[in-house]
């Protein structure tokens, strides 16, 4: 157990920062699931954007590392040139 006020508030501030990035990553790859089962080009192509956002966010963030993210973007992107 932590023995100091700075340590009991780092412990506090780290769970409430896991469980943000644990959410914001879950519903970036429930959103890149979802892109892979569109079938139109127009909506992939529309709802693109967004999904690279997020992707750059996470990457930003060091949520995710941002050679995934650009790994993960060229893949998205090939897939919908393929529609």
């Amino acid at each position: 157990m932590a023995n100091h006020k700075s340590a009991l508030k780092r412990i506090r501030s780290n769970e409430a920062k896991r469980l943000r990035n644990k959410y914001q990553h879950k519903t970036t790859r429930n959103a890149i699931r979802a892109f892979r089962e569109l079938t139109d080009k127009k909506e992939a192509e529309k709802a693109l954007p967004g999904i690279f956002a997020m992707l750059d966010k996470l990457a930003k963030r060091n949520i995710i590392h941002k050679n995934k993210a650009a790994n993960l973007k060229s893949g998205l992107k090939v897939s919908v040139n393929a529609l």
